[in-house]
């Protein structure tokens, strides 16, 4: 499927999910919607870097973060923006703070990464609870319109929004995939000290995947503080979405872009029917239990499940006549 096909489905299956959820006329929908479409976004973003070069993050939180406190800082100091805007100025301020944060970590490796990146979510954690202009420990409010025309509930527009965010890192991450940059990411993947023997700038591309995927997380983060109505630290910078970031493409599949959309559509909305029916205290036991479950039967997730039973598979009538006729081709060669 070509990338340009794949982004007209996608937005066919969001114009279908938008309508359907209007018809139905229970705007929790939205709510419970957005969410979902968020983690489509973060779980995207982490692939870039965690699946595509192998190199684990777990300073997911503080680049959603840093895309809503951008929102925070930008309403205060000027009159309130388009949501759309203040997505352009999160993914900047989010895609920045990542390429520094690769040119000062991306030399180390394996667990030494990993630690970095989380000391960086304590770092910016720390500088947000002490900076007053945003809020500091005390939180900051965030006034949204009630309706917007022609959209209704505010929270519609947001949905909508947030739907075509998501559609925008799929679409991204496809594109990604099958070039020449994606082919390059795994490599590094693979093997990274023979990539730089072969001549690979392995340094390049890892910087150019923390800047697209903490830009793809700020962009998540931006309309949060408009959705959630109160921001504070512990909201943004929370373990649900370090660890929800990671665990969605490792249950769905890392090597693929569409592992994390299917990761991200099985737990967003296992955790919102949780939510619903029990108590929201539970979702991360939801996901303990499935990324230990998928960890065990899966280790390569669901898409790398499939493709195990698909490699498995008994040939059918096509196959089993192709390969009787490769065999009848070789059988005098044998004989002779």
């Amino acid at each position: 499927m070509r990338s340009d096909v794949l982004f007209l489905l996608c937005l066919a299956v969001d114009a279908a999910v938008f309508a359907g959820a209007i018809a139905l006329g229970n705007d929790y929908l939205f709510f419970a919607g957005y969410v979902v479409a968020q983690y489509v976004v973060l779980s995207t973003a982490w692939n870039i870097l965690g699946g595509y070069c192998g190199y684990v993050n777990f300073g997911s939180a503080a680049f959603f973060a840093l895309g809503a406190y951008a929102t925070v800082a930008v309403h205060r100091f000027y009159p309130p923006l388009p949501v759309p805007a203040l997505l352009l100025v999160g993914g900047v301020v989010s895609g920045v703070v990542g390429l520094g944060m690769g040119y000062l970590t991306l030399r180390l490796r394996g667990a030494f990464f990993a630690i970095a990146t989380l000391a960086l979510a304590v770092v910016l954690q720390t500088l947000i609870v002490n900076w007053d202009y945003v809020g500091g420990s005390r939180g900051a409010y965030i006034v949204r319109p009630e309706t917007l025309a022609p959209f209704g509930n505010y929270v519609r527009y947001l949905f909508l929004v947030m739907s075509l965010v998501a559609v925008m890192a799929i679409t991204l991450a496809r594109l990604i995939e099958r070039s020449r940059l994606g082919y390059g990411f795994a490599t590094i993947r693979d093997d990274e000290l023979a990539a730089e023997a072969c001549g690979v700038p392995t340094l390049r591309l890892k910087l150019i995947a923390t800047a697209i995927s903490g830009a793809l997380m700020g962009m998540a983060g931006a309309p949060f503080p408009y959705y959630i109505g109160y921001l504070q630290p512990s909201s943004t910078f929370g373990l649900d979405y370090a660890i929800n970031s990671i665990a969605m493409p490792l249950i769905g599949g890392t090597t693929s872009w569409v592992g994390p959309l299917i990761g991200a559509l099985l737990l967003g909305s296992l955790q919102q029917l949780a939510t619903v029916t029990i108590s929201s205290a539970v979702n991360l036991l939801i996901v303990g239990f499935l990324l230990v479950g998928f960890v065990i039967v899966a280790p390569n997730g669901i898409v790398g499940l499939v493709r195990r039973y698909i490699r498995h598979q008994p040939l059918g009538l096509v196959g089993r006549r192709r390969a009787g006729a490769d065999a009848a081709g070789s059988a005098p060669g044998a004989a002779s």
